[in-house]
């Protein structure tokens, strides 16, 4: 499998920092957080996007995805969550990154208005985003945790360039199974964001393997030459431990529960 780890897990750390830090751990990609308090967001300037790239194309490492925080199944106007959407995706094709995460976002609505809203706003976005090079992942998250609700939602777009991310938390706290989050994942998946927590009621981010999410049930199921991402969420959990000195042993840990599958890969199978 292709390793990343998220930027949410260094909050604030410089760009050619971060990406010197997966090549030095042995992660090919990193998703980059979003937002105004980071150093990568919808403002930055042309230099700024050309600075980023040159970053991580020095240290040989991928921007797998812009991390945005646009909720496309929040109520209201469509035309300021399209434009926000807009801007998300017109820099994740600046900084080459394949990927834009969004939220579901739709609160206490109806379900059904709920999906009609996202639905209508990731379609409208499908076609420039495809000029661009770029799909737009829907992350099982907050209104839409179980996989059944993002595959409910990006089903009905039924663009190629309208994916899903599998939160395997969210999924986890919304009781559904491993196997049946891949199921109606699978089609739409654009990758797989690991984590591991204490409990349900206990989020506080842990060494992967040092607590409770059924990592092993998450990545079998998955593609060998598929992206996993970790989200170690330090900017919500300050008092966590640092996630410098944890990514080597997080990533070895990966790679031994995704061995068996590659293992079983067919002798010159060839990769997609």
């Amino acid at each position: 499998m292709k390793l990343a780890f998220s930027t949410l897990g260094v909050p604030g750390m410089p760009v050619a920092e971060a990406a010197r830090l997966a090549a030095e751990h042995g992660y090919e990609g990193v998703e980059l957080r979003a937002h105004a308090e980071e150093p990568v967001h919808p403002g930055l300037s042309s230099l700024g996007r050309a600075d980023v790239v040159e970053a991580f194309k020095a240290a040989g490492v991928e921007i797998l995805a812009v991390a945005g925080y646009v909720q496309v199944a929040a109520e209201g106007d469509d035309e300021a969550v399209s434009a926000d959407l807009a801007d998300l995706v017109k820099l994740a094709r600046d900084l080459g990154a394949r990927y834009v995460r969004v939220f579901p976002g739709g609160g206490d609505q109806d379900p059904a208005d709920a999906d009609a809203t996202a639905a209508r706003r990731l379609g409208s976005a499908a076609p420039a985003a495809a000029d661009m090079g770029v799909s737009i992942l829907l992350e099982t998250h907050d209104s839409h945790r179980a996989g059944a609700d993002v595959a409910r939602v990006v089903g009905t777009v039924g663009h190629p360039r309208i994916g899903a991310i599998w939160d395997v938390l969210h999924t986890w706290l919304a009781g559904e199974e491993p196997a049946a989050s891949h199921a109606v994942l699978a089609p739409h998946l654009g990758y797989v964001q690991v984590k591991d927590v204490a409990s349900a009621d206990d989020l506080t981010p842990l060494p992967l393997g040092a607590g409770t999410l059924p990592l092993a049930a998450c990545l079998e199921p998955l593609d060998p030459d598929g992206w996993v991402c970790w989200e170690y969420e330090k900017r919500w959990h300050p008092d966590a431990a640092d996630l410098p000195g944890l990514l080597s042993a997080g990533r070895e840990h990966l790679l031994r529960l995704g061995a068996p599958k590659q293992r079983g890969r067919r002798p010159g199978a060839a990769k997609r």
